[in-house]
């Protein structure tokens, strides 16, 4: 099985096609499996790269819980690439593995083609940290009591998840499955260590404002806990879009998986043909009237 060494533990992946690579990062309740759909679409024209995070098998599960955090996820990332010899990548994250993605792009900004942000932000706001944190623990601590079993569908049915239940109970169903199978250990120390630990993404509006990768931010309308996160990130990030898809929770390229790698696959042309511009600054802090002008005296 191949394997990435990365600062305490080594890092199952899996690759498949050729051309520009693409990477692939998974959230907290997934693994590398749930990119399945991307992966069969992308690989006809990418080199598509997918790996599962530190306590996540057949990665490995350090005992250690200072071997999480959101620095270790960014850097994962980092060595996957050194791994298999790659200089740049479009780095495609989801949730968990979209924060990773938007940290890889501030840390690595120079091994980065481009960044696609599917659903990040959960706990971001200020006021809500304290709260995520609490939840956080409270996880991690049924994760090591009950085990992962115990948890699944109860996960699977959080209010941003029942959208891929109603519109796809198979693909429901393999999710929970999925997480049914996670390390409880592995999943409690990423709870304590990185999802309740990370900085909140409003602390780094310095860097996301200074920024300059081509970034795509998308988010489910019905995914309340991230909304507000991505209409800061689209306002922080010049170089990024907002693509808001409805009727939509959480996993969004689970739910909606034709409308995501149609969404992704135009963003990459763009990036690909030199074509993603930065927001005119014309189209800042003003509206659909002209500013009024004061009047001649």
């Amino acid at each position: 099985m191949p394997y990435a060494e990365s600062k305490g533990a080594r890092l199952y992946f899996e690759e498949t096609g050729s051309g520009r690579p693409i990477v692939f990062v998974h959230e907290f309740g997934a693994d590398l499996r749930e990119w399945e759909q991307q992966v069969r679409r992308f690989s006809r024209e990418y080199r598509c790269i997918r790996f599962n995070a530190r306590g996540y098998p057949p990665s490995d599960v350090p005992e250690s819980d200072e071997l999480y955090g959101y620095e270790h996820s960014a850097d994962d990332i980092l060595a996957v690439m050194d791994e298999l010899g790659i200089e740049r990548a479009h780095i495609v994250g989801l949730s968990m593995g979209a924060y990773a993605t938007l940290q890889f792009g501030l840390r690595h900004p120079a091994r980065a083609l481009s960044l696609v942000a599917a659903g990040v932000g959960s706990g971001a706001p200020r006021e809500h940290r304290a709260e995520f944190r609490a939840q956080s623990e409270a996880m991690a601590q049924r994760f090591l009591h009950e085990g992962s079993p115990a948890i699944a569908r109860e996960m699977g049915l959080a209010a941003t998840r029942v959208q891929l239940l109603n519109k796809d109970p198979r693909a429901w169903e393999e999710f929970v499955q999925h997480l049914s199978e996670h390390s409880a250990n592995g999943s409690a120390y990423t709870l304590r260590r990185y999802q309740a630990l990370r900085p909140s993404l409003f602390d780094f509006e310095a860097e996301f404002a200074a920024c300059t990768l081509p970034t795509l931010l998308v988010v489910g309308d019905e995914d309340d806990p991230c909304l507000e996160t991505n209409l800061f990130l689209k306002r922080t990030m010049r170089t990024a879009q907002l693509w808001v898809v409805p009727g939509t929770g959480h996993a969004v390229n689970l739910e909606e998986p034709a409308a995501f790698n149609a969404g992704v696959q135009a963003f990459l042309s763009a990036v690909d043909r030199g074509c993603w511009r930065a927001r005119d600054p014309r189209a800042v802090g003003g509206g659909a009237l002209p500013v009024a002008k004061a009047a001649d005296k």
